[in-house]
């Protein structure tokens, strides 16, 4: 399956539509069908894009964990609690549920990011400060993705 990759920048239209960008598009047409969730993202303050059928897989994932555990429990109340099936139009745009737009401040300037699976979509200043390096140990992060194989 071909991956969601690539970062993107738009504005969120007076309706509180997006458009997926084109390759993006592409992928979900060639690939998925056109209904998409929306969901918060656990600790992020961005909302996350899956394709009907990845939302699925991670659905299955869920049910298979135990509900009892704390954890679990903050990522259903925070994530699965908060998806919205949402359709991808002809043009392809998004409308993003008012609620959504307003958990992770996704107005005018938005950035629309691939991660494989999924898309984020970010409001440009959060974007902007989740990815600024100037407090990360850039050895300490070079060793860790190191002892993954990156």
């Amino acid at each position: 399956m071909p991956a969601f990759t690539g970062k993107y920048y738009y504005t969120v239209d007076p309706k509180g539509r997006i458009i997926i960008p084109s390759p993006l598009r592409k992928i979900i047409f060639d690939n998925y069908s056109t209904k998409l969730f929306v969901a918060n993202a656990l600790f992020d303050q961005c909302l996350h894009i899956y394709p009907q059928e990845e939302w699925s897989k991670l659905e299955d994932k869920v049910r298979s964990l135990p509900k009892m555990d704390k954890d679990i429990k903050l990522f259903n109340r925070r994530v699965i609690a908060s998806a919205t099936e949402c359709e991808i139009d002809r043009q392809g745009r998004v409308l993003i549920p008012s609620a959504l737009r307003e958990d992770a401040d996704i107005n005018g300037d938005i950035v629309i990011v691939g991660q494989l699976e999924k898309i984020e979509l970010w409001n440009r200043k959060e974007w902007d400060a989740a990815v600024d390096l100037s407090g990360v140990n850039q050895q300490s992060v070079e060793e860790k993705l190191a002892g993954y194989g990156l």
